[in-house]
């Protein structure tokens, strides 16, 4: 820390500071809370951020903030707020940091700006603002406001009821003894793997320590994020961890009920691999919709108005959070039927819940789509390609394919080629040449389907449809060839994939966009994948071989993908993504 005589002594302390580091300036009249600062001037994941009064900069902004800092020099004496004759800028902007913000953003650099709700930060310039300043300060609890804003915002009743109102205090304890956030997240990630194995041992006291570790896995999959939000420790890891690792614990959690079953004498891997589909099926709608809409224009319809005047009322604010089976809801829901009934049970519940919630939010996305004025851009088209993770084949037919006219055809086309795969594979002999040759019309319907920009009204649909056609699939192939542990194979290389599209899905949020195109093309695509299934199920009909394959293509999968996202997501260019906690 050094205390600057000047903007010009400013710059030059500035300039000292080795290339690497953070730097940060703050007007010494500065008056407020610890954690405004603390907000504004050490989070990590924005090159630039800005409270009243006070300013910081990563390495990467670093050039931009010593020129704004050079150029302000000549009308900004030894720190007396300066307004141009001419300007009429905000009060925050007349401080020495306000107005290199300003200049900051003139250059391009994008300059967070956090809501601070009831936190104070003010740079009085006469003694009533300065009284008014130290009496909002001293009004405040600085404390409880971190505590609060600690929590995520708009999250499930059951984690906003059950869980954040003791879990804060616990992530404040884990902040207090050092403990970081991805050490958190690990411990969920073992607490959950080991309910697994006690599922897994098909006894009563097995399912029931099951479902108590899964709530204690819960409480610290919540605390992760609560830890990262209270002490502000965003990191490109993080953002990998708590991205991928719910989905790691659902799915081993679903493999180890399945297990247990089994000992018990009651195979339901069938049902395991049909939650999962669903499961996975439900969340590429969501985020399919999402990027289809994240900057349409005239982004507006009477459903979306409906839904905003339900959310003005408190109690279909919760059911309606509530109807669609958040993971807060699912895992209570799951941990509770796994100490009490069966995992048959389980995986019924799981079905008709999920099922209920995926007609309940599909349905109010069509509504909306049909109803709004909205004209989708470049981006969003992308992000629909990427999601639709078509591979060679898809592709070239693409590439020479006129593409087909009309509002609706994309996903039209789409749904077809996904009825006709699992259709053949439901109704056609196991086995039968026919089911390759629907596979080959699947691949021709995928390429035309994405033969034009995905810009339509329900083109969002057309990822969706592609993991359908996909996971549906290997599963039916899976459960009608008779063929001893098909279905648990086929379990891993579904798991495989999704990860694969989850990982696609995270790196489009967090500004990146998709996985390389080799990875795409090595994988083979979701309709090379399928066809590849569709061709072993011919080949090695009622064969050992068959379970071997998709064993080894789970495996080989698992492989390329893994390491080309552990290596991502630990570079430098992968993006820190969390959700924000609820307003100061």
């Amino acid at each position: 820390m050094r205390t600057a005589a000047d903007a010009g002594d400013a710059a030059a302390l500035l300039a000292a500071v080795p290339a690497g580091r953070r730097v940060a300036l703050v007007d010494p009249r500065f008056v407020g809370h610890v954690h405004a600062l603390r907000l504004g001037l050490t989070d990590p994941r924005f090159p630039a951020a800005t409270v009243p009064g006070a300013l910081t900069a990563l390495p990467e902004a670093r050039g931009a903030l010593l020129r704004a800092l050079r150029h302000t020099t000549a009308a900004v004496g030894a720190g007396a707020p300066v307004v141009e004759p001419d300007a009429d800028p905000a009060p925050e902007d007349r401080t020495v940091p306000g107005r290199i913000a300003v200049a900051l953003e003139a250059e391009g650099i994008a300059v967070q700006r956090p809501a601070l709700g009831s936190l104070v930060a003010a740079v009085p310039t006469d003694p009533e603002q300065q009284a008014a300043a130290e009496a909002g300060l001293a009004s405040v609890d600085d404390e409880a406001v971190r505590l609060r804003s600690a929590v995520k915002a708009h999250d499930g009743f059951f984690t906003t009821y059950g869980i954040s109102p003791y879990s804060r205090y616990i992530a404040r304890w884990c902040a207090r003894r050092g403990l970081t956030p991805n050490q958190v997240t690990t411990a969920s990630l073992i607490t959950a793997l080991i309910a697994a194995g006690a599922a897994a041992t098909g006894t009563r006291s097995g399912y029931v320590a099951a479902g108590i570790l899964l709530l204690v896995s819960f409480v610290l999959d919540c605390t992760d994020g609560q830890l990262a939000r209270y002490s502000l420790q965003y990191s490109t890891m993080g953002a990998w961890l708590d991205a991928t690792f719910d989905r790691a614990k659902e799915y081993a959690y679903y493999a180890g009920l399945a297990i247990g079953a089994v000992r018990g004498g009651d195979d339901v891997w069938v049902l395991a691999l049909g939650a999962m589909v669903l499961q996975a099926c439900r969340h590429v709608v969501d985020f399919s919709f999402n990027e289809a809409n994240h900057d349409a224009v005239a982004n507006t319809s009477p459903t979306a108005a409906l839904s905003d005047k339900l959310d003005s009322v408190g109690w279909t604010v919760w059911a309606r959070r509530m109807i669609v089976l958040p993971i807060g809801e699912r895992w209570a829901m799951i941990a509770v039927l796994t100490a009490l009934t069966t995992p048959r049970v389980v995986f019924y519940a799981l079905l008709v819940g999920c099922s209920l919630a995926a007609c309940y939010t599909t349905a109010g996305r069509l509504l909306r789509s049909l109803t709004r004025k909205a004209r989708r851009t470049d981006r969003a088209a992308q992000a629909l390609a990427d999601l639709a993770d078509s591979g060679p084949l898809a592709r070239a037919v693409a590439s020479v394919a006129p593409g087909l006219p009309g509002a609706f055809t994309a996903p039209a086309v789409a749904l077809l080629g996904t009825l006709v795969m699992i259709g053949a594979a439901l109704l056609l002999p196991y086995g039968s040449w026919f089911t390759v040759a629907a596979a080959a019309v699947y691949a021709l319907l995928s390429g035309l389907a994405v033969a034009r920009p995905l810009k339509g009204a329900l083109d969002w649909l057309v990822p969706p449809f592609f993991r359908a056609g996909e996971y549906v699939t290997i599963l039916v192939l899976a459960a009608r060839s008779d063929v001893p542990h098909a279905v648990p194979a086929a379990f891993g290389l579904v798991s495989a994939v999704a990860y694969h599209h989850y990982d696609t899905v995270y790196r489009i949020r967090g500004g990146t966009g998709a996985p390389p195109g080799w990875l795409v093309r090595t994988i083979g695509g979701h309709e090379g994948r399928t066809a590849l299934v569709a061709v072993l199920a011919a080949v090695l009909t009622h064969a050992s071989g068959f379970t071997t394959a998709l064993t080894a293509l789970a495996v080989a999968v698992a492989l390329v993908v893994l390491v080309e996202s552990i290596r991502f997501w630990v570079s430098s260019s992968a993006p820190a993504v969390h959700d924000e906690g609820e307003l100061a």
